[in-house]
This record gives C-alpha cells, structure tokens and sequence, in this order.
C-alpha cells in the first residue's frame, strides 16, 4: 500500500463569508493536490466560519446546492472532508462534515453533540445529529468523521472505529478558552485535546486526524495545533499553534494492520455485551425496571427517595420494609 500525503487545511475562515472561504477552499485544494496530497482535512465550519448564531440560516447549504457540487468538483484526484452549514429538506439546520472525493459528495455526518457549556451556545441554533456512521473511501481503508465536541464523547470514536474505521478525523473550531492555565504547550485546551486523541488513537489502534482552525470570531480566538496520530498514540504531525497554513505529513496506512494484529482490542470488544447493559440502564432510567443502585424507596425512573419515612419499593411493585442500623425492622 502506498504511503498517503495527508495535508491539513489549518485556516482563519471568515465568518459569514461563504463565497470567500468557498474560493479558499478551492485554492488550498489545488495547493495540496500539487503537493501530492490524497487527504485533505478542513475545520469545522470553514466554509462558514464557527460564531454565526443568527447568520446561520443565511450561510446554509442543501446537500444538493451549487456551490457544494462545484467545491466537490474539485476534489478530482484525492478526498477532502470540508464542514459547512447543512440544512435539510425540512428546513434543519445542522452543523456537517462532508467527505468529498473524486467529484462527488460521498458522505457526510452531523454534529451528533451540541455543548451547551461555557462559552458555546449549539442547541439554540442548530440541531443535532442522530447517526454515527464510517465510510468507504478511495483511499482504500474506512473513515469515520466526527466533529469537535463528538469526540468528548467515548462512543463516538468507538463506534466508529467498531464499524471499520482505521482513519478517525475530527475537525473542530476550538476556541482557547483555557488560557489563564498554563502548561507545557501554554494552553489547557490543547492539552486536553492531545490527550484526548492519543488515547482514542490507542484504544481504537487507528490513526487520528484532528483539524483545528485559527483566527478570531469576535471574541472567540482559535488555537489551531492540529495533529496526526499513529494507531499507537505517537505524533506524525504537529501543526503550530495560532498559525494558518496547509500542514503535510506521509503515513503508512499498514501501520493500523500492523497494531491491530499486536494488540487486537477491537477484536475483543464485547458489543452484545455493552448493548445489553445500555438497555438495562435505558430502562432503569425511563423507570420500566427497577434500578439497581437508586435509593430503596425511590420513584420509577428517580435514583432518590422523596421522603425516607415511605415503604420502600424494590423496583418490582412489592414493598419491603427498611433495617435499621441496629439491625431491627422499620
């Protein structure tokens, strides 16, 4: 298998400016494919720029507009993931991926998690995802596309490297909200995003991309620092922090065959087992069954009684009387 040229696309979209990074776009594309790049990786949002609010309904794009069939176009030759403002037919809007290869839209995942937290404000503006999917690809191995925040999630990465992934590519618009905490590398955030795919890359023994943007939105400022991590938790590429620029690297994608022999833990997953167990707790949760560690004397679906002075239930419609601590009947 030929090594593949993965050229990450680090840049300072404009916010709002859709014709503008669109025609970015377009050039870094034509960049990488002279430099012999089969992969290129955008941010989230770089065809948008990441703080809209109320301009995303102005910035969307149908998976059938124009301006999209013409971007994947251009990407004749080699595969690239772009992420935009998608909206459905009945008028959603989503945050999306798209893997573009060979002139067409091959696939395209939405945002699955929403943060609500700190700084970000998602779920008032779009909506969220519903389906985890890899993908086939022209470059001869499964993808799985994720965005930013789905990767704070452990069930992302592991459903899709579980469905066939060996490439995961996260692209993200991560803004520096850690600054006041210095570390090695002078940013909390990119710390954590370090260890964060590095253990995903481990524990899925498949190379990691994660795509990180620069500049500032208002007043968010993005970090960049995107990386490339081997199937066994070793840096490839390690784009600067703060800077825009088209980032290169060279993998072997027979490394990930290579760590899966060595250290099949993909092959020991137990996924009967995790979804017999997430069906227990889905039902403990909506109070179908009884939950094994609320509270005796708590409500269906509840893990705390209301009042400590009521019978207990065991989850089964029977109720049982309480022991004290000297060992009596209450």
């Amino acid at each position: 298998m030929q090594p593949l040229r993965i050229a990450l696309a680090q840049i300072a979209p404009r916010l709002g400016e859709l014709d503008g990074n669109l025609a970015r776009h377009h050039e870094l594309l034509d960049d990488a494919r002279s430099e012999g790049a089969g992969l290129v990786v955008f941010p989230e949002l770089g065809l948008t720029g990441y703080q809209l609010q109320d301009l995303a309904a102005d910035v969307a794009m149908r998976l059938d507009d124009p301006r999209l069939t013409r971007l994947a176009r251009a990407t004749r030759g080699l595969s690239a993931v772009v992420s935009f403002v998608e909206e459905s037919g009945d008028h959603r809007l989503f945050i999306a991926a798209a893997l573009l290869e060979d002139g067409a839209v091959r696939h395209v995942h939405r945002k699955v998690y929403l943060p609500t937290y700190g700084l970000f404000d998602e779920r008032r503006f779009f909506a969220p995802g519903d389906v985890v999917r890899a993908t086939s690809s022209r470059l001869g191995v499964g993808l799985g596309i994720a965005v930013c925040e789905d990767f704070w999630h452990v069930s992302v990465p592991q459903l899709l490297a579980t469905d066939g992934a060996q490439v995961l590519i996260n692209v993200s618009s991560s803004p520096g909200r850690d600054l006041a905490r210095a570390d090695e590398v002078g940013l909390g955030t990119a710390r954590s995003w370090g260890t964060l795919i590095r253990t995903y890359a481990q524990l899925t023994t498949s190379y990691v991309v994660f795509c990180n943007r620069v500049g500032v939105d208002e007043s968010f400022s993005f970090w960049g620092g995107s990386e490339v991590i081997g199937p066994g938790g070793d840096l490839r590429l390690a784009a600067p922090m703060w800077e825009e620029g088209l980032f290169m690297v060279d993998i072997d994608l027979a490394d990930v065959r290579r760590e899966r022999i060595s250290l099949p833990l993909l092959r020991d997953e137990r996924p009967e087992l995790v979804e017999r167990e997430w069906r227990r707790l889905i039902g403990e949760r909506a109070g179908l069954i009884g939950d094994s560690t609320a509270e005796a004397g708590s409500g269906p679906g509840l893990d705390v009684a209301a009042d400590a002075s009521t019978p207990a239930s065991n989850g089964r419609g029977r109720h049982v009387r309480r022991r004290t601590a000297t060992g009596g009947q209450g």
